[in-house]
């Protein structure tokens, strides 16, 4: 058999190689562009998205509490046509301990930021009143007459207690309970936009609903 005419069946079996070789390679080539793209722009959707920072998910939150004592009289006696009868009237004069605790629903929060001036604008909801709890304990009785013909009733009773619960929380509104709650919060959340935002730079401001 003449060499040349081997040569000849050899050569396109070795360029059928060459072009599978160069074929794969510019399929191997495409798949990465492909996976490079569609992995940076995953990463950069992820880089430049605003995650949660924490009190949104808080719900009911009490930022300051007020620990009052409060002291209550109750009265009754009997009437005949609007005149007290003598010597039918029973008194109690006790005060009780109660903790107080004002705060926010965080989940009612609402922020943005303005880029271009680096200004995040913060937004509270109505402080309130979260809980009012006394303590049974605390007790104290200061004076006591009772007579056997008219006795405090359990419903005037707990009608007394709803007022002085009242009148404790009213007086330790007056004495800054929400002031105090709102300047709490606004130290928290300080706290929770440094963690996502360099506040030597950004300007946080507060408004109330």
């Amino acid at each position: 058999m003449n060499p040349n005419e081997t040569q000849k069946r050899r050569l396109p079996d070795y360029l059928k190689r060459l072009f599978t070789i160069k074929a794969m390679s510019v399929i191997l080539i495409i798949a990465l562009l492909i996976f490079g793209v569609i992995g940076w722009n995953k990463y950069l959707s992820l880089d430049n998205k605003t995650t949660s920072l924490g009190f949104e998910n808080i719900g009911e939150f009490a930022t300051q509490a007020a620990y009052c004592t409060t002291v209550n009289t109750e009265e009754a006696a009997q009437n005949i046509w609007g005149i007290e009868i003598p010597f039918t009237q029973s008194k109690y004069t006790y005060s009780y301990d109660s903790i107080i605790k004002a705060g926010f629903d965080f989940s009612q929060i609402t922020w943005s930021v303005n880029e271009e001036k680096q200004i995040i604008r913060v937004t509270l909801p109505p402080v309130r009143i979260l809980s009012h709890e006394i303590d049974l304990d605390s007790f104290k009785l200061y004076h006591e007459a009772e007579s056997i013909f008219r006795q405090v009733t359990l419903d005037e009773h707990n009608a007394a207690l709803t007022q002085m619960k009242k009148t404790a929380e009213q007086s330790a509104i007056n004495n800054g309970l929400f002031e105090d709650a709102i300047q709490n919060a606004k130290t928290l959340l300080y706290g929770f936009f440094s963690q996502q935002y360099d506040l030597s730079q950004y300007q946080l401001e507060f408004s109330e609903q």
